[in-house]
Parts: structure tokens; C-alpha cells; sequence
């Protein structure tokens, strides 16, 4: 089986290729991650970020019809927390209060939108950030130093029922919240790295939705 990401930017195309490729690779499963292509000015491609779902819809339709072999499956990495309002069933999502509901429904509406046979969305809650809150004393690779602060990670944690319920305020998605802690942290140097020494298996334990994805593209494989 051949998967192809759409992710939506550096950090999640280090931690497909890093944690992801490792662990589908063991059960057959040729994994490579493509960001988001967002322009072209100058004839240079400008990937990362989506500012439009018609960004992440033209690429996916353009790997669909690149590589249509029968063994060849599709899925994305994207984040709740700043979905752009064009995204399908964005509207009617707003009245959705419980978040795994929520996304739930995104990702039918993005499979009704594609209809195509192997595609598997996932829409990560709230964003990649919440990933790192399965085991907060893991920030400790990257900071070794800090005390008081992995201290409020901890406490932080410890108010949600998961790290996928932390939410996706302006100022208390799981990104702000580092932030705010730890004003060094860098996504893109930082988050790949402390993923990495949390490991798949705690970030599986911890974080529902995220191991519901990986168990269908292992059940597709």
C-alpha cells in the first residue's frame, strides 16, 4: 500500500516522515508527506499553511489523478484551530460543541467533497500542539532547564479530559499555551523533536482520534 499526505506544513511533514513512516512502514505501508501548496509566483511553489480549502482540495485532486493505482491510498494532517471558513461544512460545525463530534463531521464533509474510494481524512484537534500535551515532561528534551514550567504543562494537562480537548481559542489553543510558558518554543525545530520523545505509543494512549486514524489506514493496509 502506497500513502501519499497533504499536510498542512513543516512541522507535520517532519513528524509523517520522523514518527509515521517508521510505524506504517512496519505493517506495509509506504508512506511520503506533501505540504500544502498555497502559490506560485516567479515559477516557484510556495508550500505550507492553508489560507484556503481550495488549496488543500486542488492538491489532493492533483495526486489522485498523478498516482491512481489501485494500491495507492490518500489522507491529510490539518489543523482544527484556524480551518479556513471555506473548508466544507464549516458553517454548521460552528454549533457543534463537542469537539471529537465536531471534527467528526468536517471529515465526513471532506469525504463527501472528494468521493473518492481510498481516501482517509483526519483533522487533527485542535492542532499539532495538542499532540505534545500527551506527555508534558517530554518538553524537558528540548528545555532542559525549565522547571516552573513543566509545571504548568502539567497543570494545563490536567484541567482536559484529553490533550485532544484543549481548545482552539485566540489565546488558549495548545500553541498559546506553550507559548506563554515557554516564549522559545518553535513549532517547526521543537514540536518533531519532543513528538519524537513522547513516542506513538503514549501519543496513541492519550490522544483517541488521532489512534482512530492510524488504526484505519493500518485496517486500509
Amino acid at each position: 500500500m502506497r500513502l501519499h499526505f497533504v499536510v498542512e506544513g513543516h512541522t507535520e511533514e517532519t513528524f509523517v516522515n520522523d514518527l509515521l513512516r517508521p510505524e506504517l512502514g512496519a505493517n506495509g505501508i509506504y508512506c511520503d508527506a506533501h505540504r500544502v501548496t498555497t502559490g506560485r509566483r516567479g515559477g516557484k511553489l510556495y508550500r505550507g499553511g492553508m489560507a484556503s480549502f481550495q488549496h488543500l482540495r486542488n492538491d489532493l485532486d492533483f495526486w489522485m489523478k498523478q498516482d491512481a493505482r489501485p494500491d495507492s491510498w490518500y489522507t491529510t494532517m490539518v489543523d482544527l484551530y484556524g480551518l479556513p471558513s471555506d473548508f466544507p461544512g464549516f458553517t454548521e460545525s460552528r454549533g457543534i460543541p463537542d469537539p471529537i463530534k465536531k471534527v467528526q463531521f468536517l471529515e465526513e464533509q471532506l469525504i463527501s467533497n472528494l468521493t473518492h474510494q481510498r481516501f482517509v481524512p483526519y483533522i487533527q484537534l485542535h492542532e499539532f500542539e495538542a499532540l505534545l500535551f500527551s506527555d508534558p515532561q517530554a518538553f524537558s528534551i528540548a528545555f532542559p532547564s525549565v522547571t516552573t514550567e513543566l509545571t504548568g504543562l502539567h497543570a494545563i494537562r490536567s484541567r482536559f479530559k484529553t490533550p485532544e480537548h484543549i481548545d482552539e481559542g485566540a489565546e488558549t489553543s495548545p500553541s498559546k499555551r506553550i507559548c506563554k510558558l515557554l516564549p522559545q518554543y518553535d513549532k517547526p525545530l521543537y514540536g518533531p523533536v519532543i513528538a519524537k520523545h513522547v513516542g506513538l505509543t503514549k501519543l496513541r494512549a492519550e490522544c483517541h482520534h488521532f489512534d482512530g486514524w492510524l488504526k484505519k489506514l493500518e485496517a486500509a493496509a
